[in-house]
């Protein structure tokens, strides 16, 4: 039965989510599944409840629905209607109405399922995939790319990380610099520490061209000329 409910829940999700624009869409959806089912794997989880909270946690995304509740009330009532067990669909509640990021002052996840999810969801932020949904969903949200007379938030609530002015430049320190260190598994902060490092990279590259200083640039020209 959970394989049907699996196949349902990719249907689903592909529904809600096909026609995203903000980087939450059914591919990230369908990475950070196939994520926590490796990630289960590797640390002993129920990678069916991994795999299922995975594919449903953007579904109920308050960034995506009219409140955190609506998104939740939704997600609830698609698992009662497949006739998903009491304890299974409580348990992938609880992990999609606590896993995000949410400026940073969330509450430890109560399940290795739940941790696991998290981490998969926190990955696909990360690397050359997490770079590319960053600017996605800072024109999504309609911020500028990069301002460099507007500060970087090093303290914020829910709501301000939600709502307040930023940029995807600031993003990267507001809170995807910070995902490695928050990695609640083994498996996860080895893959993070490979895609911090390509973010990193192109932070550098990043500045150098924005300020006109991209030396391998300068290099070329001059030897041009």
């Amino acid at each position: 039965m959970m394989k049907d409910v699996l196949e349902q829940a990719k249907s689903f999700a592909k529904v809600e989510l096909g026609g995203d624009s903000s980087g939450h869409d059914w591919w990230h959806v369908a990475r950070v599944a196939a994520m926590a089912v490796k990630l289960a794997q590797l640390e002993g989880a129920d990678a069916a409840v991994c795999e299922l909270a995975a594919l449903l946690h953007d579904v109920a995304d308050e960034k995506l629905n009219e409140s955190k509740e609506a998104g939740l009330a939704k997600v609830e009532g698609w698992l009662l209607r497949q006739g998903v067990e009491a304890s299974v669909w409580s348990h992938v509640l609880d992990i999609i109405s606590t896993m995000s990021y949410g400026g940073g002052g969330g509450q430890p996840m109560r399940t290795l399922e739940g941790r696991i999810v998290q981490d998969a969801d926190r990955l696909d932020a990360l690397g050359a995939v997490g770079i590319a949904r960053t600017f996605a969903y800072s024109g999504w949200k309609g911020q500028a790319m990069h301002d460099p007379e507007l500060a970087v938030r090093e303290t914020m609530t829910a709501e301000e990380y939600r709502k307040g002015k930023s940029t995807a430049v600031n993003h990267f320190y507001e809170k995807l610099l910070k995902l490695k260190d928050l990695m609640n598994t083994e498996a996860a902060r080895a893959v993070a520490e490979e895609r911090h490092m390509v973010m990193e990279r192109f932070l550098k590259a990043f500045y150098a061209e924005w300020s006109a200083e991209d030396a391998d640039f300068m290099a070329s020209a001059e030897d041009k000329r």
